[in-house]
């Protein structure tokens, strides 16, 4: 697990390319996982992993990693090494979205 300290994110800058076989995944997360990175990875793909952000936004603010230019397919969102937490599907032209569980994952010990 990989921790970093990024700033916010403001409203307009996260860019997404949708369409065709792209799409984009967004997984949804408590603030106790700022700077926190999250792998996914598809079938046998390598896995690839974003940084969970505060985003801000009109309304106030969230926590999320976002993951942009996806092939669609059936994605697998990592706990840890060995350890998956879910599945979700991404389909071209369109933003997936996951949220974290807040329980029965990562018990400190």
């Amino acid at each position: 697990m990989h921790e970093h300290a990024y700033g916010p994110s403001e409203t307009g800058s996260v860019v997404l390319d949708l369409g065709g076989d792209t799409g984009a995944l967004i997984v949804h997360t408590g603030r106790e996982l700022h700077g926190r990175e999250i792998e996914i990875s598809r079938d046998d793909d390598r896995r690839v992993h974003s940084a969970v952000r505060e985003r801000r936004v009109r309304d106030g603010s969230f926590h999320s990693a976002v993951y942009p230019d996806l092939p669609s397919g059936i994605y697998t969102v990592w706990w840890d090494e060995r350890t998956p937490v879910g599945t979700i599907s991404v389909h071209g032209g369109a933003i997936a979205e996951f949220v974290w569980p807040s329980s029965g994952f990562g018990v400190a010990g």
